[in-house]
């Protein structure tokens, strides 16, 4: 942990000279200033000012006044394999001296002010899966390894060993920041990949997955490939997923694990009341973890050239099985199976931590672990979805939770891309969302 005064002298330690002040708008895209090592004293008292409306999605017109970035230190990360001299440090958005309240990691810190004040604490490990691929002069998408060919890829060792240096790169850049890489795989669709690390409290492994985007792209375009968690690039293989392992705590005491479950998945009574919140709400959920038109492109799927999708189209929940929208591995985390690439990990963290706490104070029970036909459907399109979202109070509740408007916002934003884009196929989904996240 870094405090404010131990930045500087971090900077100065490590040989950095320069920080990028990094925060996300409500899209997930990553903005940053470039701040030369000499100016960190004055980033750490000051911040550093953006255009919010040219930033992006964060509820600004251009007569707005800056949006602040003000760092938070101990997020303070060297990355001196993507520049020698380079660090980052995550950003809170303020305007006006107060948290601005369409920036997604202040969402979040509310969220989990909440869960504190009931004595709970939110950890999450998050799945990164990607593709690597090229763009040819005619705008045609292909996986970056040609030979990646094989119907069934996923675990193919030799796929793996044909994009060592660029795994192996990501995977060493983890471990020399003490994330716990422990897994690195060749996933489900050719071209794709996942590369895993440790659980930590929700807002850190938000903060890692917006750094490890950033990492996996930029050490990507250094081997002449595109990385992208777009998450339906290619119509006849299987989607990317994010897939959110959570569980919640009371200090150092786990909440989930229960030996005695006689439902027999090891579940305490509060986690089965967490489970079915996220179930309830799941409808409205999906805008937030699978926000964009192509998302649904991913979970409208019938069938890939694997044999499966991989992508719920039903808000159930079960053991050990990847067809539920909640799967429970075991008796110490819950896996929500419903969001893609393209979501935002603050808000998607922050949503289903508001789903499970409606489940917990109502004290809610799920119903018994059921089969994949179990449960109500999930939107078809972004349009459903975001008229789920609006129509559930929880989850438009998650949204404003640093304040009134967001969720309004975020569904205009919504409904624009879905009427904008919704007729439309083809080379238009590469050129809005082939890089976006």
């Amino acid at each position: 942990m870094v405090t404010a005064p131990d930045l500087a002298e971090r900077v100065r330690a490590d040989g950095i000279e320069f920080v990028l002040a990094v925060f996300v708008d409500l899209t997930g895209k990553p903005c940053a200033k470039l701040v030369p090592a000499q100016a960190v004293e004055e980033l750490c008292d000051e911040g550093v000012g953006f255009a919010g409306y040219a930033a992006g999605a964060l509820g600004q017109q251009p007569s707005d006044p800056d949006v602040i970035a003000r760092p938070d230190v101990s997020s303070y990360t060297p990355v001196p394999f993507i520049k020698p001299g380079l660090a980052l440090v995550h950003c809170d958005p303020y305007v006006e001296g107060e948290p601005w309240p369409y920036a997604p990691r202040v969402i979040l810190r509310r969220l989990l002010e909440r869960a504190a004040a009931q004595g709970l604490s939110l950890s999450v490990g998050a799945e990164v899966e990607y593709f690597l691929v090229n763009r040819d002069e005619h705008g045609v998408l292909s996986v970056a390894d040609a030979r990646d060919t094989a119907a069934q890829p996923c675990y193919d060792a030799r796929g793996l060993t044909r994009m060592y240096d660029h795994l192996t790169a990501v995977s060493s850049a983890m471990n020399s920041l003490g994330w716990g890489n422990y897994a690195n795989d060749h996933e489900d669709g050719n071209g794709q990949f996942e590369q895993n690390f440790k659980h930590a409290d929700a807002l850190t492994t938000a903060d890692r997955v917006i750094t490890l985007r950033y990492l996996v792209s930029v050490l990507a375009e250094q081997r002449g490939m595109t990385a992208t968690f777009m998450p339906k690039p290619f119509t006849d293989r299987t989607g990317t997923g994010m897939h959110l392992h959570m569980s919640l705590w009371r200090g150092e005491e786990p909440t989930f694990p229960d030996a005695t479950d006689e439902r027999g998945l090891g579940l305490s009574a509060l986690a089965y009341s967490f489970v079915a919140g996220i179930v309830e709400h799941a409808r409205g959920l999906q805008a937030v973890i699978a926000p964009t038109v192509n998302s649904y492109k991913r979970t409208g799927a019938v069938s890939t050239r694997s044999g499966a999708t991989w992508s719920p189209r039903l808000a159930g929940y079960g053991g050990n099985d990847r067809t539920h929208f909640v799967r429970v591995p075991d008796g110490n985390r819950i896996e929500l199976r419903g969001g893609d690439g393209a979501a935002n990990p603050y808000l998607a963290a922050a949503a289903a931590l508001a789903a499970g706490l409606d489940g917990i104070e109502r004290g809610l029970d799920p119903g018994e672990p059921g089969a994949a036909g179990k449960g109500p459907e999930l939107p078809p399109t972004l349009l459903h979805a975001v008229e789920a979202l609006q129509a559930d109070d929880v989850i438009s509740g998650a949204l404003d939770a640093a304040g009134p408007g967001v969720s309004r916002y975020f569904a205009d934003l919504k409904r624009e891309e879905f009427f904008d884009w919704h007729a439309t196929v083809g080379p238009w989904e590469l050129d809005r969302y082939l890089t976006a996240f």
